[in-house]
């Protein structure tokens, strides 16, 4: 099989698709920068199918440089006959690979391998013959040291056929499908384990098919498993297995018989049940990780794709009681202008001093938008703020503040407020995520965000990488200001690298700002490869030529020439031109000569240059009146904004400690697999209260209504 086919049965994409993505990377070319600027040569696929693209070959190849090993280690054994020859070079599953080789592998000194040293194959293979007779007068003629006796020629036999029949592919591909198939996965608690706050509740008594356990399921399982508090087990349908293999290797009833079912008991048992169980409950794991880190994926995505509020002068509170709250005055690119700390709340309760405080800030600075974390007293200074009168428009929004402690102690925030402490650091933090989120949550490990499933017990290397994959997506999706942006988020730009945003910090710093794109080329190291990659990515504002602020490549600036030459207007004259636009969209032979989906695209960006793709910021109020738990009662509707999206459901902040919880089946009138279909991060809801239970600090809610 070649890697092309391989990667058509895994994928289900076009030939000529796979050979141009193969062929683009090939030659330096990033996922974002082939899915938006070579939409001609791959069929305009997206990012998500280019990187499946790449993963199913890398897939091929680890399968080949295996297949490659293995051959080699057979040949040199002599173990490779031309039929193994054949059947390894057909394989292309890993798992079926390792099936084929194992009977070949250096194995470790057992009853089984002195009994082959000592010649007992020829009686295994006696009982494993079935013919008439009585294997123990067989054994005489096989004795040998250490097997000096009948019975002891016989268990050596044995050993070797339990080895035959674990190292048998067929049986090992047959046991794992019904490992699969029909295994049930089992949860106990275990006898005087501690689980203080009942987490693992559900699962003290707990049976269910592995195969039908949703992933949330199997991994809260597995997490009481890894606290001590629960004993899991996957078990199989052992009787139906037991079943299969007599029949699998008895084909008579003599003398020969009991020694072979004692052998697949002994194999099936010590060997295959044990192994197998480990492989699925991975199996199962790894299908659980994928979901979670699928699920924790969509989320992040909506957190770095938040509205952003843009260029604004913005006061920053880190709410807070016995320490105060922590004020912070921005400018407009988030340079920190004034730091303070004020006591509105209890204990102090010195709340018309504070307010004082905020006004004078408001005026001296000439606030445009106060950010309030969404944290401990968050409610309540928002609450405080909005009875302050101002003398200016001074609008107020809620910001989620997951991870901004996190940055506070970061080396990346100790570079940036070297002089400043982690409250202050923290509450910058807060206000800049209302200025960009995306900007500044990338310096914030995704982990720390808060909108996980289960993100600690899964794979972490897969998890980082489905991450870093999603910031690089989100990055170069919305695009990044050349002359304001940090080194960390210029790091996430196509082709780039942190290196090279280093670099473009320090010409900036000792230059100025970039005038024109083209500017990028005098950035030591920054060759042509990498200005390809970046350039359309990264935007002017103000720039000599419009274009530069907008996702039009340079290299397809001789296009807009071609089109102010074709309809006889100034390059500048096309921008927002619907009427001119309209007409290029529907000229076919601009179409064959530059490409559908290149032209599209294009034109686009001519209507509207440089606009953010993100929506636009919205001001969210909670319900009044609703203070703490006790407050909500069921039957009454409650504004709330969603903090976390998992495979059960969405969680909901209502403005108080407890979140809410709007269960799958409380989100729509209809049926939902997937919660992240049908409700996403940030999200501003109007909710019905249908539970609440103070005592275990739930509060359950229904958007059906």
């Amino acid at each position: 099989m070649k890697s092309i086919d391989f990667i058509q049965k895994n994928t289900q994409l076009k030939e000529a698709q796979i050979k141009s993505v193969l062929s683009l990377t090939e030659i330096g070319g990033t996922i974002p920068f082939i899915a938006r600027y070579r939409k001609e040569q791959t069929g305009n696929l997206d990012e998500v199918q280019i990187d499946a693209i790449l993963k199913s070959n890398t897939t091929f190849e680890n399968i080949v440089k295996r297949k490659e090993h293995i051959l080699k280690v057979m040949d040199e054994s002599g173990d490779l006959t031309a039929e193994l020859d054949k059947k390894i070079k057909a394989c292309f599953e890993l798992t079926k690979l390792e099936d084929i080789y194992l009977p070949f592998k250096k194995k470790k000194v057992n009853l089984a391998t002195k009994a082959t040293k000592a010649g007992l194959i020829g009686l295994a293979k006696m009982v494993m013959s079935q013919q008439n007779g009585d294997p123990l007068q067989w054994a005489d003629r096989f004795l040998a040291t250490d097997f000096d006796t009948a019975e002891l020629a016989m268990a050596g036999a044995e050993a070797i056929i339990v080895s035959w029949i674990v190292e048998n592919d067929i049986v090992r591909d047959k046991m794992r499908d019904s490992f699969l198939k029909f295994s049930i996965l089992s949860s106990k608690k275990i006898k005087n384990a501690i689980d203080k706050e009942e987490k693992f509740k559900a699962y003290y008594e707990f049976t269910q098919a592995v195969n039908q356990c949703p992933s949330y399921r199997l991994l809260a399982a597995l997490r009481g498993e890894n606290e001590k508090v629960l004993r899991v087990k996957i078990r199989p349908n052992d009787d139906y297995n037991l079943q299969w293999l007599n029949r699998f290797f008895i084909k008579q009833n003599n003398q020969s018989t009991a020694v072979i079912e004692k052998a697949i008991k002994t194999a099936y048992k010590k060997n295959l049940e044990p192994s197998l169980e480990t492989e699925v409950r991975n199996h199962f794991k790894g299908l659980a990780d994928d979901k979670s880190i699928g699920n924790f994926s969509k989320n992040l995505r909506q957190i770095l794709l938040a509205p952003p509020i843009g260029s604004k002068r913005i006061l920053a509170i880190d709410p807070g009681f016995r320490t105060g709250c922590k004020v912070v005055c921005l400018a407009e690119n988030g340079d920190l202008l004034n730091n303070t700390t004020v006591y509105p709340h209890p204990p102090k309760n010195e709340r018309s001093k504070a307010s004082a405080k905020i006004g004078q800030l408001v005026e001296m600075y000439k606030i445009d938008a106060i950010a309030i974390g969404d944290g401990t007293a968050g409610r309540e200074s928002e609450n405080w703020i909005k009875h302050i009168h101002f003398n200016r428009d001074v609008k107020v929004y809620i910001v989620r503040e997951d991870g901004a402690s996190i940055y506070s102690a970061s080396k990346i925030a100790r570079e940036e407020f070297p002089d400043f402490d982690v409250t202050v650091r923290g509450a910058v933090s807060i206000g800049r995520r209302l200025s960009d989120p995306l900007a500044e949550l990338v310096k914030i490990d995704p982990k720390s965000l808060g909108v996980g499933q289960y993100q600690h017990d899964v794979n972490q290397v897969k998890l980082k990488e489905a991450l870093d994959f999603m910031i690089f997506q989100a990055v170069n999706q919305v695009g990044v200001n050349l002359n304001t942006a940090s080194k960390h988020l210029l790091a996430y730009v196509s082709g780039l690298g942190p290196k090279l945003a280093e670099s473009i910090v320090e010409y900036r710093s000792k230059n100025g700002s970039f005038k024109t794109r083209e500017e990028l080329k005098k950035v030591p190291r920054l060759g042509a490869k990498a200005f390809e990659q970046a350039a359309g990515f990264l935007r002017i504002k103000n720039a000599l030529n419009p274009l530069d602020n907008s996702a039009i490549h340079p290299e397809q600036y001789s296009v807009v020439s071609q089109l102010s030459k074709t309809y006889k207007v100034k390059p500048a004259a096309l921008i927002g031109n619907d009427t001119i636009l309209s007409k290029v969209l529907a000229d076919e032979a601009l179409i064959n000569e530059i490409g559908g989906f290149t032209l599209a695209d294009i034109v686009k960006e001519l209507k509207k240059p440089g606009v953010d793709p993100r929506a636009s910021v919205k001001i969210f109020e909670f319900t009044p009146g609703i203070k703490t738990i006790e407050d909500v009662k069921v039957g009454m509707m409650i504004n709330g904004i969603v903090t976390n999206v998992t495979d059960f459901g969405a969680f909901v902040n209502v403005g108080i400690k407890q979140n809410g919880l709007i269960h799958k089946t409380q989100l729509a009138n209809h049926f939902v697999e997937t919660p992240t279909d049908v409700i996403q991060i940030d999200a501003h809801v109007q909710a019905k209260v249908i539970e609440v239970d103070a005592a275990r600090n739930r509060i359950g809610l229904t958007l059906k209504i």
